[in-house]
Protein backbone atom coordinates (compact mmCIF):
# COMPACT_ATOMS: atom_id res chain seq x y z
CA UNK A 1 0.00 0.00 0.00
CA UNK A 2 1.02 3.48 -0.74
CA UNK A 3 1.96 5.31 2.58
CA UNK A 4 0.34 8.28 3.77
CA UNK A 5 3.37 10.25 4.20
CA UNK A 6 5.51 12.48 1.74
CA UNK A 7 8.81 13.38 0.89
CA UNK A 8 9.68 16.75 0.19
CA UNK A 9 13.48 18.20 -1.54
CA UNK A 10 15.88 19.49 0.95
CA UNK A 11 15.68 22.99 1.77
CA UNK A 12 16.95 25.43 -0.93
CA UNK A 13 19.45 28.04 -0.26
CA UNK A 14 17.17 30.67 0.23
CA UNK A 15 15.51 29.13 2.57
CA UNK A 16 18.37 28.00 4.39
CA UNK A 17 19.21 31.81 4.55
CA UNK A 18 16.03 32.53 5.83
CA UNK A 19 16.80 30.27 8.52
CA UNK A 20 20.22 31.80 9.78
CA UNK A 21 17.82 35.13 9.65
CA UNK A 22 16.48 33.46 12.80
CA UNK A 23 18.95 33.04 14.99
CA UNK A 24 18.47 30.46 17.68
CA UNK A 25 21.35 31.64 20.42
CA UNK A 26 23.62 29.38 18.81
CA UNK A 27 22.05 26.04 20.49
CA UNK A 28 21.06 24.63 16.95
CA UNK A 29 22.50 25.85 13.59
CA UNK A 30 20.35 27.93 11.85
CA UNK A 31 20.43 25.28 8.52
CA UNK A 32 19.82 22.35 10.52
CA UNK A 33 16.82 23.81 12.78
CA UNK A 34 15.06 24.75 9.47
CA UNK A 35 15.18 20.92 8.59
CA UNK A 36 14.00 19.85 11.85
CA UNK A 37 11.19 21.70 12.09
CA UNK A 38 9.98 21.47 8.17
CA UNK A 39 9.21 17.59 9.17
CA UNK A 40 7.30 18.46 11.85
CA UNK A 41 3.47 17.78 11.47
CA UNK A 42 1.51 21.38 12.27
CA UNK A 43 -0.21 20.59 15.25
CA UNK A 44 3.34 19.41 17.00
CA UNK A 45 5.00 22.58 15.28
CA UNK A 46 2.36 24.93 16.70
CA UNK A 47 2.89 23.98 20.35
CA UNK A 48 6.79 23.87 19.58
CA UNK A 49 7.18 27.13 18.33
CA UNK A 50 6.20 28.87 21.77
CA UNK A 51 9.69 27.76 23.03
CA UNK A 52 11.31 30.89 21.79
CA UNK A 53 11.09 33.64 19.85
CA UNK A 54 13.39 32.40 17.19
CA UNK A 55 11.66 29.34 16.52
CA UNK A 56 8.31 31.33 16.54
CA UNK A 57 9.63 33.82 13.92
CA UNK A 58 11.10 30.84 11.50
CA UNK A 59 7.47 28.79 11.64
CA UNK A 60 5.13 32.08 10.84
CA UNK A 61 7.77 33.03 7.61
CA UNK A 62 5.75 32.87 4.26
CA UNK A 63 9.02 30.91 3.00
CA UNK A 64 9.06 28.60 5.60
CA UNK A 65 4.91 28.34 5.65
CA UNK A 66 4.92 27.50 2.16
CA UNK A 67 7.53 24.87 2.61
CA UNK A 68 6.06 22.95 5.01
CA UNK A 69 2.24 23.46 3.56
CA UNK A 70 4.13 21.51 0.12
CA UNK A 71 5.87 18.69 2.72
CA UNK A 72 2.54 18.32 4.97
CA UNK A 73 -0.76 18.91 2.82
CA UNK A 74 -4.46 19.27 4.60
CA UNK A 75 -7.73 18.35 3.82
CA UNK A 76 -11.23 19.81 5.30
CA UNK A 77 -13.31 17.18 6.28
CA UNK A 78 -17.35 16.84 7.40
CA UNK A 79 -17.54 14.00 9.11
CA UNK A 80 -20.51 11.39 9.05
CA UNK A 81 -20.55 11.47 13.06
CA UNK A 82 -19.58 14.96 13.76
CA UNK A 83 -21.49 17.38 11.29
CA UNK A 84 -21.48 20.02 14.06
CA UNK A 85 -17.50 20.59 13.25
CA UNK A 86 -15.50 21.16 9.96
CA UNK A 87 -12.19 19.48 10.85
CA UNK A 88 -9.12 20.21 9.22
CA UNK A 89 -7.23 16.65 8.78
CA UNK A 90 -3.73 15.49 7.91
CA UNK A 91 -2.84 12.56 5.54
CA UNK A 92 -3.23 9.80 8.32
CA UNK A 93 -6.68 10.84 9.39
CA UNK A 94 -5.98 12.45 12.37
CA UNK A 95 -7.60 15.77 12.78
CA UNK A 96 -5.33 18.34 13.75
CA UNK A 97 -8.20 21.44 14.30
CA UNK A 98 -12.01 21.41 14.83
CA UNK A 99 -14.03 24.48 14.03
CA UNK A 100 -17.72 25.06 14.63
CA UNK A 101 -20.28 24.15 12.48
CA UNK A 102 -23.29 24.53 14.44
CA UNK A 103 -25.87 24.85 11.37
CA UNK A 104 -24.44 21.14 10.48
CA UNK A 105 -23.41 22.55 7.03
CA UNK A 106 -21.80 20.72 4.26
CA UNK A 107 -18.47 21.71 2.80
CA UNK A 108 -18.13 23.12 -0.93
CA UNK A 109 -15.61 20.78 -2.90
CA UNK A 110 -13.15 23.51 -3.23
CA UNK A 111 -9.07 23.69 -3.22
CA UNK A 112 -8.12 27.45 -1.00
CA UNK A 113 -7.25 28.64 2.23
CA UNK A 114 -11.16 29.42 3.21
CA UNK A 115 -13.77 26.99 3.28
CA UNK A 116 -17.35 27.75 2.32
CA UNK A 117 -19.98 25.31 3.63
CA UNK A 118 -23.60 25.82 2.97
CA UNK A 119 -27.39 23.94 2.93
CA UNK A 120 -29.73 23.34 0.49
CA UNK A 121 -31.90 25.78 1.94
CA UNK A 122 -29.94 28.82 1.17
CA UNK A 123 -27.70 29.37 3.70
CA UNK A 124 -23.93 29.77 3.02
CA UNK A 125 -20.77 30.46 5.75
CA UNK A 126 -17.38 30.79 4.47
CA UNK A 127 -14.96 30.15 7.12
CA UNK A 128 -11.26 30.87 7.22
CA UNK A 129 -9.55 27.86 8.77
CA UNK A 130 -7.10 29.44 10.01
CA UNK A 131 -8.66 31.80 12.32
CA UNK A 132 -12.05 30.56 12.77
CA UNK A 133 -13.75 33.23 11.57
CA UNK A 134 -17.31 33.22 9.77
CA UNK A 135 -18.71 35.21 6.91
CA UNK A 136 -22.59 34.43 6.83
CA UNK A 137 -23.67 35.21 3.35
CA UNK A 138 -26.93 37.27 3.17
CA UNK A 139 -29.80 35.19 2.34
CA UNK A 140 -32.02 37.81 0.01
CA UNK A 141 -32.05 37.33 -3.07
CA UNK A 142 -30.99 40.09 -5.53
CA UNK A 143 -33.61 42.40 -6.30
CA UNK A 144 -34.42 41.10 -10.24
CA UNK A 145 -35.44 37.85 -8.43
CA UNK A 146 -37.42 38.86 -5.35
CA UNK A 147 -40.83 37.50 -6.88
CA UNK A 148 -39.64 34.88 -9.09
CA UNK A 149 -41.60 31.25 -8.28
CA UNK A 150 -37.57 29.51 -7.37
CA UNK A 151 -37.58 31.51 -4.15
CA UNK A 152 -41.12 30.62 -2.48
CA UNK A 153 -39.27 27.24 -1.64
CA UNK A 154 -35.35 27.93 -2.38
CA UNK A 155 -33.48 24.63 -3.35
CA UNK A 156 -30.03 26.23 -3.56
CA UNK A 157 -26.56 25.33 -4.54
CA UNK A 158 -23.49 27.15 -4.64
CA UNK A 159 -19.74 27.48 -5.85
CA UNK A 160 -17.13 28.93 -4.33
CA UNK A 161 -13.45 30.63 -5.94
CA UNK A 162 -10.88 32.73 -5.51
CA UNK A 163 -10.40 35.87 -8.44
CA UNK A 164 -6.43 36.20 -8.72
CA UNK A 165 -5.90 39.66 -10.06
CA UNK A 166 -7.70 40.89 -7.95
CA UNK A 167 -7.46 38.60 -4.46
CA UNK A 168 -11.21 38.61 -4.39
CA UNK A 169 -13.30 35.68 -3.61
CA UNK A 170 -16.72 35.09 -4.95
CA UNK A 171 -19.63 32.93 -4.54
CA UNK A 172 -22.16 31.32 -7.07
CA UNK A 173 -25.95 31.14 -6.27
CA UNK A 174 -28.17 28.51 -8.04
CA UNK A 175 -31.80 28.62 -7.18
CA UNK A 176 -32.89 25.35 -8.77
CA UNK A 177 -36.44 25.07 -10.22
CA UNK A 178 -39.35 24.24 -7.82
CA UNK A 179 -40.04 20.15 -8.34
CA UNK A 180 -43.73 20.85 -9.06
CA UNK A 181 -42.19 22.95 -12.60
CA UNK A 182 -39.36 21.12 -13.46
CA UNK A 183 -38.19 22.61 -16.32
CA UNK A 184 -40.96 25.45 -17.31
CA UNK A 185 -38.97 27.33 -14.80
CA UNK A 186 -35.65 28.37 -15.66
CA UNK A 187 -32.85 28.39 -13.11
CA UNK A 188 -31.61 31.87 -10.91
CA UNK A 189 -28.28 32.38 -10.54
CA UNK A 190 -26.60 35.31 -8.56
CA UNK A 191 -22.93 36.02 -7.77
CA UNK A 192 -21.69 37.60 -4.34
CA UNK A 193 -18.11 39.10 -3.59
CA UNK A 194 -16.29 39.03 -0.38
CA UNK A 195 -12.87 40.34 0.55
CA UNK A 196 -12.33 37.28 2.98
CA UNK A 197 -14.40 35.53 6.05
CA UNK A 198 -14.74 37.69 8.69
CA UNK A 199 -16.75 37.57 12.35
CA UNK A 200 -20.22 38.04 10.47
CA UNK A 201 -22.27 39.06 7.70
CA UNK A 202 -21.81 41.96 5.52
CA UNK A 203 -24.45 45.09 5.71
CA UNK A 204 -23.29 46.25 2.34
CA UNK A 205 -22.95 42.87 0.85
CA UNK A 206 -25.57 42.47 -2.15
CA UNK A 207 -26.37 39.79 -4.55
CA UNK A 208 -26.06 40.50 -8.01
CA UNK A 209 -28.22 38.46 -10.77
CA UNK A 210 -26.86 36.92 -13.84
CA UNK A 211 -28.05 35.96 -16.69
CA UNK A 212 -29.86 32.56 -17.25
CA UNK A 213 -27.92 29.50 -19.16
CA UNK A 214 -30.58 28.03 -22.03
CA UNK A 215 -29.96 24.92 -20.54
CA UNK A 216 -29.68 23.50 -17.38
CA UNK A 217 -27.17 22.74 -15.21
CA UNK A 218 -26.62 20.10 -12.22
CA UNK A 219 -25.96 22.62 -9.72
CA UNK A 220 -24.43 20.31 -7.43
CA UNK A 221 -21.62 19.14 -9.45
CA UNK A 222 -20.33 22.53 -9.60
CA UNK A 223 -16.19 22.04 -9.38
CA UNK A 224 -14.34 25.94 -9.68
CA UNK A 225 -10.86 25.16 -11.42
CA UNK A 226 -9.28 28.58 -11.40
CA UNK A 227 -11.98 31.27 -12.49
CA UNK A 228 -14.36 29.20 -14.48
CA UNK A 229 -17.06 27.41 -12.82
CA UNK A 230 -17.81 24.04 -14.66
CA UNK A 231 -20.80 21.71 -14.39
CA UNK A 232 -22.69 18.48 -15.81
CA UNK A 233 -25.71 19.00 -17.51
CA UNK A 234 -28.57 18.52 -15.60
CA UNK A 235 -29.71 14.76 -14.97
CA UNK A 236 -33.17 15.78 -16.74
CA UNK A 237 -31.08 15.27 -20.11
CA UNK A 238 -29.88 12.02 -18.99
CA UNK A 239 -33.05 10.89 -18.38
CA UNK A 240 -34.12 11.91 -21.95
CA UNK A 241 -31.14 9.57 -22.87
CA UNK A 242 -32.71 6.72 -21.06
CA UNK A 243 -35.73 7.21 -22.43
CA UNK A 244 -34.46 6.50 -25.81
CA UNK A 245 -34.99 10.40 -27.28
CA UNK A 246 -32.34 11.14 -29.13
CA UNK A 247 -31.17 15.45 -28.52
CA UNK A 248 -28.11 17.13 -29.24
CA UNK A 249 -26.77 17.23 -25.67
CA UNK A 250 -24.46 14.58 -24.69
CA UNK A 251 -23.89 13.60 -21.03
CA UNK A 252 -21.00 14.31 -20.95
CA UNK A 253 -20.98 17.80 -21.89
CA UNK A 254 -19.91 20.28 -19.79
CA UNK A 255 -21.54 23.93 -19.45
CA UNK A 256 -18.94 26.89 -17.75
CA UNK A 257 -19.56 30.12 -16.22
CA UNK A 258 -16.40 32.48 -15.99
CA UNK A 259 -16.81 33.62 -12.58
CA UNK A 260 -14.04 36.90 -12.83
CA UNK A 261 -16.21 38.38 -15.74
CA UNK A 262 -19.68 36.99 -14.39
CA UNK A 263 -20.42 35.51 -18.17
CA UNK A 264 -21.42 32.01 -19.02
CA UNK A 265 -18.79 30.62 -21.62
CA UNK A 266 -19.18 28.02 -24.29
CA UNK A 267 -20.69 24.65 -24.10
CA UNK A 268 -17.77 21.90 -23.52
CA UNK A 269 -17.44 18.95 -25.15
CA UNK A 270 -16.66 15.71 -23.28
CA UNK A 271 -14.03 13.26 -24.26
CA UNK A 272 -16.23 10.02 -23.62
CA UNK A 273 -19.01 10.53 -25.30
CA UNK A 274 -18.18 10.42 -29.44
CA UNK A 275 -15.64 7.50 -28.60
CA UNK A 276 -17.96 5.14 -26.39
CA UNK A 277 -18.88 3.07 -28.84
CA UNK A 278 -15.21 2.25 -30.17
CA UNK A 279 -12.51 -0.61 -29.48
CA UNK A 280 -11.49 1.93 -26.75
CA UNK A 281 -14.70 0.96 -24.51
CA UNK A 282 -16.20 -1.47 -26.56
CA UNK A 283 -19.07 -1.37 -23.90
CA UNK A 284 -22.61 -1.72 -24.16
CA UNK A 285 -25.62 -0.18 -25.07
CA UNK A 286 -26.81 -0.02 -22.05
CA UNK A 287 -23.89 0.96 -20.49
CA UNK A 288 -24.02 4.54 -22.04
CA UNK A 289 -27.11 4.96 -20.53
CA UNK A 290 -25.49 5.15 -17.02
CA UNK A 291 -23.03 7.17 -18.16
CA UNK A 292 -24.11 10.43 -16.70
CA UNK A 293 -24.25 9.20 -13.20
CA UNK A 294 -21.06 7.52 -13.34
CA UNK A 295 -19.14 11.05 -13.74
CA UNK A 296 -17.49 13.31 -11.81
CA UNK A 297 -15.85 16.99 -12.50
CA UNK A 298 -12.67 17.58 -10.69
CA UNK A 299 -9.42 19.93 -10.09
CA UNK A 300 -6.46 17.97 -11.23
CA UNK A 301 -3.96 20.54 -9.32
CA UNK A 302 -5.35 23.45 -11.57
CA UNK A 303 -6.86 21.23 -14.76
CA UNK A 304 -10.53 20.36 -15.28
CA UNK A 305 -10.72 16.91 -15.18
CA UNK A 306 -13.39 14.23 -16.00
CA UNK A 307 -13.54 11.42 -13.83
CA UNK A 308 -15.08 8.48 -15.36
CA UNK A 309 -15.84 5.84 -12.99
CA UNK A 310 -16.70 2.29 -14.95
CA UNK A 311 -17.61 0.03 -12.37
CA UNK A 312 -18.28 -2.77 -14.09
CA UNK A 313 -14.88 -3.10 -15.08
CA UNK A 314 -12.99 -1.64 -12.04
CA UNK A 315 -11.63 0.99 -13.98
CA UNK A 316 -11.43 4.94 -13.50
CA UNK A 317 -10.55 7.25 -16.36
CA UNK A 318 -9.13 10.52 -15.46
CA UNK A 319 -9.20 12.49 -18.02
CA UNK A 320 -7.56 15.91 -18.63
CA UNK A 321 -8.63 19.11 -20.05
CA UNK A 322 -6.34 20.30 -22.60
CA UNK A 323 -7.48 23.15 -24.47
CA UNK A 324 -11.07 24.29 -23.67
CA UNK A 325 -11.20 26.07 -27.61
CA UNK A 326 -11.06 22.82 -29.24
CA UNK A 327 -12.47 20.65 -26.40
CA UNK A 328 -9.21 18.45 -26.64
CA UNK A 329 -8.80 16.49 -23.56
CA UNK A 330 -5.94 13.66 -22.53
CA UNK A 331 -6.62 10.30 -20.46
CA UNK A 332 -3.65 11.16 -17.81
CA UNK A 333 -4.99 8.70 -15.60
CA UNK A 334 -6.34 4.81 -15.38
CA UNK A 335 -6.81 3.66 -12.41
CA UNK A 336 -7.52 -0.29 -12.03
CA UNK A 337 -9.82 -0.20 -8.80
CA UNK A 338 -8.36 -2.48 -6.13
CA UNK A 339 -9.82 -4.84 -3.74
CA UNK A 340 -10.09 -2.49 -0.94
CA UNK A 341 -11.96 0.15 -3.19
CA UNK A 342 -15.73 0.00 -2.22
CA UNK A 343 -17.66 -2.07 -4.45
CA UNK A 344 -20.91 -0.49 -4.08
CA UNK A 345 -20.16 3.21 -5.31
CA UNK A 346 -21.18 4.34 -8.75
CA UNK A 347 -19.19 7.37 -8.68
CA UNK A 348 -16.29 9.62 -7.26
CA UNK A 349 -17.70 12.50 -5.15
CA UNK A 350 -14.33 14.84 -5.44
CA UNK A 351 -10.76 14.08 -6.41
CA UNK A 352 -7.80 16.13 -5.66
CA UNK A 353 -4.51 15.72 -6.65
CA UNK A 354 -1.01 15.88 -4.00
CA UNK A 355 1.98 17.74 -5.14
CA UNK A 356 3.68 14.59 -5.33
CA UNK A 357 1.16 13.10 -7.59
CA UNK A 358 -0.75 11.52 -5.29
CA UNK A 359 -4.36 11.15 -5.72
CA UNK A 360 -6.96 11.81 -2.81
CA UNK A 361 -10.33 9.65 -3.68
CA UNK A 362 -13.73 10.41 -2.00
CA UNK A 363 -16.74 7.51 -2.39
CA UNK A 364 -20.04 9.71 -1.65
CA UNK A 365 -22.17 6.06 -0.54
CA UNK A 366 -19.42 4.54 1.81
CA UNK A 367 -18.41 8.15 2.56
CA UNK A 368 -14.51 6.22 2.40
CA UNK A 369 -11.45 8.24 1.39
CA UNK A 370 -8.63 6.70 -0.40
CA UNK A 371 -5.05 8.43 -1.20
CA UNK A 372 -3.87 6.30 -4.72
CA UNK A 373 -0.22 6.42 -5.88
CA UNK A 374 -0.32 6.44 -9.47
CA UNK A 375 4.14 5.68 -9.52
CA UNK A 376 3.06 2.18 -7.96
CA UNK A 377 -0.43 2.06 -8.86
CA UNK A 378 -1.87 1.07 -5.05
CA UNK A 379 -3.99 2.75 -2.41
CA UNK A 380 -4.26 3.13 1.26
CA UNK A 381 -7.57 4.13 2.70
CA UNK A 382 -7.49 7.53 4.74
CA UNK A 383 -8.47 6.81 8.26
CA UNK A 384 -11.74 4.88 9.09
CA UNK A 385 -14.01 7.54 9.70
CA UNK A 386 -16.57 8.47 7.37
CA UNK A 387 -16.76 11.77 5.34
CA UNK A 388 -19.92 13.42 3.90
CA UNK A 389 -17.88 16.18 2.33
CA UNK A 390 -13.60 16.57 1.55
CA UNK A 391 -11.90 19.72 0.05
CA UNK A 392 -8.40 20.80 -0.19
CA UNK A 393 -7.05 23.34 2.17
CA UNK A 394 -4.17 25.50 0.58
CA UNK A 395 -3.83 27.99 3.85
CA UNK A 396 -1.15 28.25 6.53
CA UNK A 397 -2.60 27.19 9.96
CA UNK A 398 1.04 28.03 11.32
CA UNK A 399 -0.31 31.42 12.52
CA UNK A 400 -2.21 29.86 15.30
CA UNK A 401 -2.21 30.00 18.78
CA UNK A 402 -1.38 26.80 20.23
CA UNK A 403 -4.90 26.72 21.94
CA UNK A 404 -6.26 26.65 18.98
CA UNK A 405 -5.22 23.38 17.73
CA UNK A 406 -6.87 19.80 18.68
Amino acid sequence: MASPGTSSPPATRSTRRLAAGASNAGVVPADVLFDVLLRLPAKELCRLRAVCRAWRSLTVDPLFASAHAARHPLLLANFRDDRMHICVVDLSGNVVKRIPNADGHQLLCTRLDLACAASVGNSCHVIDPATGNVHVLPEIPAPEHLNRENLREPYTSFAFGRIATTGEYKVLRIFDPPPVTGINEQQLFEVLTIQGASSSSSDHAQWRARQNHDRLVEASSAIVVGEVVYFKVHRFYDDLILCGINISIKPDNIISFDLEREEWKGVLRGPIADIFFTDEYDDHLEDYCFLWPELTLADLRGSLSLVHYRKSRRIMDLWVLKDFDTSLWVKEYVIQIELNFPTTEWRVKSLFMLEDGRIVIHFPKTGLLFIYDPRTNTSAQMGRRHLEAVAMYTGNLLSLQVGDMV
